[in-house]
């Protein structure tokens, strides 16, 4: 296939060809659908402005249509000597339509080519990822209320610190999955701007409408300085990238916990076995793996976003070529929260509380507190007072479900709010 910038019959070195393609070709059969959606919105734009016909836009767009299903039907391969996707759109045109096919270009580069396609990648993906999150925090708010009267210590500093329940714990993951998914629609808002038309990074004189190509790809708006087009990107890739560290960091979290709370010596949790892996080894294994690479890739998808901004930096103003590592790291990320989010669910599904192993491993410590804020609504005493008072007294026998109810303060273990928590669902 023609490179789409090649001028004459010089031969580029092979090495030269190889390092600069990169990873290139294989994570831009991802970004071909949108690249394809990009090409039927400019296409329309050029045709709006006198620069196609009826039947030429006629012919490019049933062009696209084959080339999307052909690529559907993994019949599409991009190589490296191809160099991209925008690449692979414009030779298939030309050899499917012929002259209408080399006017695809006309207006665009590669520069704002990419741009774009990589913003409808972004916007088609948290979309996806916000629904997934509220999903799951649906599942955590019903198994919340399942289990919103069990008894369980809660931890601080990794020691027992006061008596909490399941229900109390798996509604703090609700909340936090709410929160994640609230980050990714604003996040979605701010990058819903389209750069196409920016050309380069310095415009074009042919009359391109930006706001109405904007508009056939579903944009709320025109993304403005041409130039700020080619500055943004890795800011955006970022920002991006930083709504899915958050669902990480949520997730996990609950991976540690989970992991922790089914060990042997808390014995907290039994797990289903289709969650688990076994040993080589010992017989008696039974690994939950799953949670054991999710809190791993935690820390990949965050690197991965370090690896954007490092790219980014620093750059001068313009397009970089630099710019072109940012995908790998991005889509990397993207598959590993999508694959997270499922995996979580699975093993939330998966996980039982064993209650009578929980309350035999609650420490009569814990409710020292209780007994000094009594201290202080019933006696009048000064909290400082009743703190002292209260660290060497024994609680005795205590009301697990009493003691739960008192914790009355919204949001505490007696008083959930899962209905606020199911309203943010809607």
């Amino acid at each position: 296939m023609a490179k789409l910038w090649k001028k004459s019959d010089a031969k580029i070195a092979p090495a030269v060809e190889k390092y600069t393609a990169g990873t290139d070709y294989i994570f831009d059969v991802e970004i071909l659908p949108f690249d394809i959606q990009a090409s039927r919105a400019h296409a329309k734009g050029l045709q709006k402005i006198g620069i196609l016909n009826a039947d030429e836009l006629k012919q490019i767009g049933e062009g696209l249509d084959a080339l999307e299903k052909d690529s559907k039907a993994g019949k599409i391969a991009i190589r490296p000597e191809d160099e991209d996707c925008h690449t692979v759109i414009e030779n298939y045109l030309v050899e499917k339509i012929g002259e209408a096919g080399k006017k695809i270009h006309t207006g665009r580069s590669r520069n704002d080519q990419i741009a774009v396609a990589m913003r409808l990648y972004m916007k088609t993906h948290l979309a996806s990822l916000e629904k997934d999150a509220r999903t799951l925090a649906r599942q955590f708010i019903d198994t919340a209320e399942k289990y919103e009267d069990v008894p369980m210590p809660g931890y601080s500093h990794t020691q027992q610190a006061m008596l909490t329940t399941v229900g109390h714990y798996f509604a703090a993951y609700a909340e936090s999955l709410l929160d994640d998914a609230d980050h990714i629609e604003q996040v979605a808002e701010h990058i819903d701007a389209s750069p196409l038309g920016s050309a380069a990074g310095f415009g074009t004189s042919i009359p391109v409408d930006r706001e109405f190509t904007a508009k056939e790809m579903g944009f709320g708006k025109v993304q403005l300085n041409t130039l700020y087009v080619q500055n943004s990107r890795g800011k955006v890739e970022s920002r991006y990238l930083e709504a899915l560290a958050q669902v990480m960091l949520s997730l996990g979290k609950f991976a540690n916990d989970t992991l922790l709370f089914t060990s042997q010596e808390f014995d907290y949790f039994s797990v289903d076995e289709s969650l688990t892996t076994g040993s080589s080894i010992m017989p008696h294994k039974k690994n939950l793996d799953p949670m054991e690479i999710l809190r791993g890739q935690v820390s990949v998808v965050m690197g991965n976003q370090l690896i954007v901004k490092d790219i980014a930096k620093n750059l001068m103003s313009g397009y970089n070529r630099d710019g072109q590592l940012i995908k790998k790291p991005l889509i990397e990320s993207t598959h590993i929260v999508e694959d997270s989010l499922e995996v979580a669910g699975l093993v939330l599904a998966g996980l039982t509380p064993k209650q009578e192993n929980i309350r035999a491993k609650i420490h009569k410590g814990i409710f020292t507190a209780d007994i000094a804020n009594e201290m202080v609504t019933k006696e009048g005493m000064a909290f400082r007072d009743a703190y002292k008072k209260a660290a060497g007294m024994d609680a005795g026998d205590v009301d697990l479900k009493k003691n739960i109810a008192s914790k009355k303060s919204l949001g505490a273990p007696g008083n959930l709010g899962l209905n606020i928590l199911r309203r943010r669902l809607k």
